[in-house]
C-alpha cells in the first residue's frame, strides 16, 4: 500500500503535465511526420553547413574562439531523450512559425549556459543561471535560429519561415515541453575557448520532413537532348536509315550538317571576284569614367536624400524586471533599484539601439548627455542579433 508520496518519476510526469498514471506517456500521439533514413541524412547536411557560422555567433557572444562539431541527428522520443539529459536543463523553446510551421527548442546544459552567460557578462564569478544569465543565453539562441531560418528559407525556395520569441527556462529535465510523439533530436559538440561542452536541438518532425521536401521540390533543369538516335527532329522524329519524308529521302544529321556547295575554300584574295569581301568590324578599347569619383558623388547625393529625417534618440539611466505583484503595488514614494551603479555611463539610444555611452550634464537647468564612448561595430552587431 503506497504512504502517498511521490516518486521521482511521478514527480517529472506532473512538471511535464502528465498524467501519472498513465506512466509518463504523452498522451498526444505522433503527427505522422514518416522521416526516413534518407530524410534524415538531408534534413542533417542543411544543419551541417551552419556548424561555422554558429561558432561565429557563439565567438562574437563570448569574445572567444568557439568550434561547433558536425551535427549527429537521429529520431527519438521524449523517454528516449529524458536519460541523456542532465538532471538540470535550461530549455529555450523557439517555435517555427509562418510559412513552415513546428515545434523547436534548444536543451543548454547548466554547464554551457553558464559558460555562456559569464562571457557574455564578463562576470566569471557566476555560478547560478539567474534572469539575466537565461536572458543572454536566450539571445545567443535566437541567433542561432536565425542563422538555421536563413538556411531554411534559401534552401526551401524562399518560403516565409520566421520564428516565435524565445522563452528560457531553468529547472529539471522533465519541464523541457518536447513535441509530441517522435521528434528529430540534433547533437552538437560545443568548444569555447578549448573547453567542451554540449547542447541538443529539437525539431517536430513534421517540421523537418516539409523542410526536406520543399528543398528537393526545387526544379533542376535537365539537358535537352536530340531524338532519334542523334538525328534532328523537324516537328516530329527523323526516320530512321533509309526512310523517306514527303517522298524524300532522309537524310542523317550528319550529313544535314555539310554544305551544299562543295568547292574547296580558297583565300579571301581569291574569292573577291566570286564572293564579297566581309567588312571587318570596328574593335575600339572601352572608355570608362572615374569610378572612384562617380562613386563618392552618387553617394553624397543618395545620403542627403534622408538628412531630414527624424530619427528617435533615447537616454536610458538603467532598467530592472519586476513582477506583476509588484508592479501593481507601486506607488507615490516608492523608490525602484536598476541595474547601473552610481557613476556609470548611461547608454544612448538610436531607434532603440545602442550605439553610445555618455554621462549626464546639467545645462541652463536642463539635463543632457556628454558622449563618453561610441560602441564598436562588434558590439553594435551583437546588439542587433
Amino acid at each position: 500500500m503506497s504512504d502517498g508520496a511521490l516518486s521521482q518519476d511521478e514527480i517529472d510526469s506532473l512538471l511535464a503535465g502528465l498524467d501519472p498514471s498513465a506512466g509518463g506517456s504523452p498522451s498526444p500521439k505522433s503527427s505522422g511526420g514518416g522521416l526516413s533514413a534518407a530524410d534524415l541524412q538531408s534534413f542533417n547536411s542543411i544543419l551541417a553547413e551552419l556548424s561555422d557560422t554558429h561558432a561565429q555567433t557563439v565567438s562574437m557572444m563570448t569574445g572567444q574562439d568557439a568550434t561547433f562539431s558536425a551535427p549527429k541527428t537521429d529520431s527519438t522520443t521524449r523517454d528516449g531523450m529524458l536519460p541523456s539529459l542532465p538532471d538540470e536543463i535550461l530549455a529555450v523553446k523557439i517555435d517555427m512559425v509562418g510559412g513552415i510551421p513546428g515545434d523547436h527548442l534548444f536543451l543548454v546544459p547548466k554547464d554551457t549556459a553558464l559558460k555562456i552567460a559569464s562571457l557574455a557578462n564578463q562576470d566569471e564569478s557566476l555560478s547560478e543561471l539567474d534572469e539575466m544569465a537565461v536572458s543572454v543565453v536566450s539571445e545567443c539562441i535566437s541567433s542561432l535560429t536565425g542563422s538555421a531560418i536563413n538556411a531554411f528559407t534559401e534552401k526551401s525556395g524562399n518560403r516565409s519561415i520566421q520564428s516565435d520569441v524565445a522563452a528560457g527556462a531553468f529547472g529539471p529535465k522533465a519541464i523541457a515541453r518536447f513535441p509530441a510523439g517522435e521528434f528529430v533530436r540534433v547533437a552538437y559538440d560545443l568548444s569555447i575557448a578549448g573547453a567542451r561542452f554540449k547542447l541538443w536541438e529539437i525539431y517536430s518532425q513534421t517540421f523537418a520532413k516539409d523542410i526536406v521536401l520543399a528543398s528537393g521540390m526545387q526544379a533542376q533543369p535537365q539537358p535537352q537532348q536530340s531524338r532519334g538516335g542523334g538525328q534532328m527532329s523537324m516537328g516530329g522524329q527523323m526516320p530512321q536509315g533509309g526512310g523517306s519524308m514527303g517522298g524524300m529521302p532522309s537524310m542523317g544529321y550528319q550529313q544535314q550538317q555539310q554544305p551544299m556547295y562543295q568547292q574547296p575554300m580558297m583565300g579571301m584574295q581569291q574569292q573577291q571576284g566570286m564572293y564579297p569581301a566581309m567588312a571587318q568590324p570596328n574593335v575600339q578599347p572601352v572608355q570608362f569614367a572615374n569610378l572612384g569619383l562617380g562613386h563618392s558623388a552618387q553617394e553624397s547625393g543618395n545620403i542627403g536624400l534622408i538628412m531630414d529625417v527624424y530619427m528617435e534618440l533615447t537616454v536610458e539611466l538603467g532598467r530592472t524586471k519586476k513582477l506583476i505583484k509588484d508592479i501593481l503595488g507601486i506607488g507615490e514614494g516608492t523608490i525602484i533599484e536598476l541595474d547601473k551603479l552610481a557613476g556609470e555611463p548611461v547608454d544612448i539610444l538610436v531607434n532603440h539601439k545602442l550605439i553610445a555611452k555618455g554621462e549626464v550634464v546639467v545645462i541652463d537647468e536642463n539635463f543632457g548627455v556628454r558622449v563618453t564612448e561610441i560602441v564598436s561595430p562588434m558590439e553594435r552587431m551583437a546588439d542587433l542579433s
